[in-house]
């Protein structure tokens, strides 16, 4: 088949063996730390500032985690709050009402969320790379784009002035004498609003990746596809899906990171619309119980294991890539 020659022959720029590239350059031993530093040293100091940033505002507040083992007062200077040691895990261990609830909801959503809202931007992606026109391209992604850089508050007020009581849908259905829909406080339909507005938000801005990826399969395989007779269907399942797979995989895997992270300022700027039952979740109900309530422990030890167990599903999941032969988040040295 004409497409398995021009795969096998896609391993690098015409007359340049492959061995010949991944061969390491000969002559001398390999530098030592100290002499790449210095030969990098600029790029070294751009990276400061982006490593303190991080640093400050990603692994310094690690310390903040002491809180889920201690009575803590915010009064008291930190580390000097008494000991209780693993009863603020209380209510987890015990299963709390209310927790349960928050993290049945939070379940919920991120599974409802991964099933449509993961495969928006691929699909929106395979949509415009096969578009013809490059001004259309263009002019349809910049549209796509815009709702990203809207705040959740922008887009929830665009949602009411649609969807609300007195908005565009329910002003239309009265004006036709046809009962009213409570869209925005309904809680049987709460996941599936805030799924709508996490699609119509995020998947414009999520095809970027996905369409720079396109645009590194080779197109030699796509004229050996049509060639050989294979049809568009044919061609996207069998040359574009393939060449964007690690991609999917490795955005999946970290998405899998973030799986009880659902959107803490669109759901809070919703729940009194719907009720809290229908619509806390695990980052409400810290907020809810630490910041509001002031169990500041309560909710530093359920902070805690959300994050060990983000951690648990993209180690298991990274590994679960590795046995199917995909790169992953990371690899073994």
């Amino acid at each position: 088949m004409l497409i398995d020659q021009a795969r096998a022959t896609d391993s690098g720029p015409p007359g340049t063996p492959t061995a010949e590239r991944s061969a390491p350059p000969a002559g001398g031993q390999q530098l030592s730390w100290w002499a790449r530093a210095r030969r990098d040293k600029v790029l070294l100091l751009m990276a400061i500032p982006g490593l303190a940033l991080m640093l400050a505002f990603h692994y310094l507040p690690l310390l903040g985690n002491l809180i889920a083992f201690q009575e803590y007062l915010p009064f008291v200077p930190f580390g000097r709050s008494a000991w209780v040691g693993l009863d603020n895990f209380s209510v987890i261990f015990n299963g709390d009402a209310e927790f349960l609830n928050a993290l049945k909801n939070t379940l919920l959503i991120t599974l409802v969320q991964v099933i449509f809202v993961f495969p928006a931007p691929i699909a929106l992606a395979l949509l415009l790379n096969s578009l013809l026109s490059e001004r259309i391209k263009r002019v349809v992604q910049s549209v796509l784009y815009l709702p990203h850089f809207l705040s959740w508050v922008i887009v929830i007020a665009i949602f009411q002035q649609i969807l609300g009581g007195s908005g565009l849908i329910n002003n239309t259905l009265r004006a036709r004498g046809i009962d009213t829909i409570d869209f925005l406080g309904n809680p049987d339909s709460f996941i599936a609003l805030l799924t709508s507005q996490v699609i119509w938000k995020d998947s414009g801005w999520g095809t970027i990746l996905f369409l720079a990826a396109l645009t590194q399969i080779d197109q030699g395989l796509y004229e050996a596809a049509r060639v050989d007779g294979a049809s568009r269907l044919r061609q996207l399942w069998h040359i574009t899906v393939p060449g964007i797979r690690g991609l999917i995989i490795l955005l999946l895997i970290l998405r899998l990171g973030d799986s009880l992270t659902v959107g803490f300022e669109q759901i809070i700027l919703q729940q009194n619309l719907v009720g809290r039952p229908a619509s806390e979740v695990l980052d409400t109900y810290v907020y809810n119980n630490g910041v509001l309530a002031g169990q500041w422990g309560v909710s530093a030890a359920v902070g805690l294991v959300k994050g060990l167990f983000g951690v648990a599903l993209v180690i298991g999941a990274n590994k679960v890539a590795h046995i199917f032969g995909e790169a992953g988040v990371y690899q073994k040295a």
